[in-house]
């Protein structure tokens, strides 16, 4: 199921579509809704087209301002791009606990930073729940750390076991050593991997931590979602229920 959710869009290593993902319920998450990537300003011009081919209509950036460069072909008028950086902006409690080492590379800050900028997860979550009509994108620089943490909310509000929102995370993995390839640098992977072995985890058990001992929709109202925006997020996000569930609730209801 995950495989087949990898997009191919030129320019961008990190891609994927969060449909096609089994609820609790016995649903799935819907298609084409909601994607996550890494940084959108590699796309080529046959990348920007691959994109809106995929229906995307809105691009929610997580970059800081100084991560953000000039885009390396023209991004097309169809796109509503808004900027909502997740990284807080000089907290030097939080920096000093968790900007110094491998750790910012990892989900180990995640329940810290939406215990103390429930905020920041919440901007974006309500920007996803609020935009327009078509298919929803969402990107840092590699996609994996900023916008694995939208992706874990955004699953967990629709209903995705946590094993699952564990399993998306890993896939981030294989793809980000084509991207580091591509810009020269060193694969952090292996580097992240063995800073949590020596810690008695892995990123998976460490999501799957994050979720059983953190109430999701409670954290994100906190930062200011609203029912609207959980009965929107979670109508953008899942398929329709089973007919033997639709005909159930139908006949509660006579």
């Amino acid at each position: 199921m995950s495989e087949n959710r990898h997009l191919d869009w030129p320019g961008c290593f990190n891609v994927r579509d969060l449909g096609g993902l089994p609820t609790v319920d016995g649903r799935e998450t819907a298609r084409g809704a909601v994607v996550r990537a890494d940084s959108l300003q590699r796309l080529t011009a046959a990348g920007w087209s691959t994109l809106l081919e995929h229906g995307v209509r809105t691009v929610i950036d997580l970059r800081n301002d100084a991560e953000i460069g000039a885009d390396h072909a023209a991004r097309p008028d169809l796109l509503t791009t808004i900027h909502l950086p997740l990284d807080p902006d000089k907290d030097p409690m939080f920096e000093s606990a968790w900007h110094s080492g491998p750790q910012f590379g990892t989900p180990l800050y995640y329940r810290a930073h939406l215990q103390r900028f429930p905020q920041l997860s919440g901007g974006v979550v309500s920007a996803i729940a609020r935009a327009q009509a078509g298919g929803v994108v969402f990107h840092c620089v590699g996609g994996r750390d900023r916008s694995g943490q939208i992706a874990m909310l955004l699953l967990a509000l629709a209903g995705v076991p946590a094993a699952e929102i564990a399993a998306d995370y890993a896939l981030s993995a294989e793809r980000l050593s084509g991207l580091f390839a591509a810009v020269g640098v060193e694969d952090q992977g292996p580097k992240l991997e063995a800073f949590l072995a020596e810690r008695g985890t892995t990123a998976a058990e460490v999501i799957l931590t994050t979720l059983s001992s953190l109430d999701v929709e409670l954290q994100l109202r906190a930062g200011g979602l609203t029912d609207e925006d959980v009965a929107a997020i979670r109508a953008r996000l899942l398929s329709p229920a089973p007919q033997h569930d639709r005909d159930r609730s139908r006949c509660a209801a006579r």
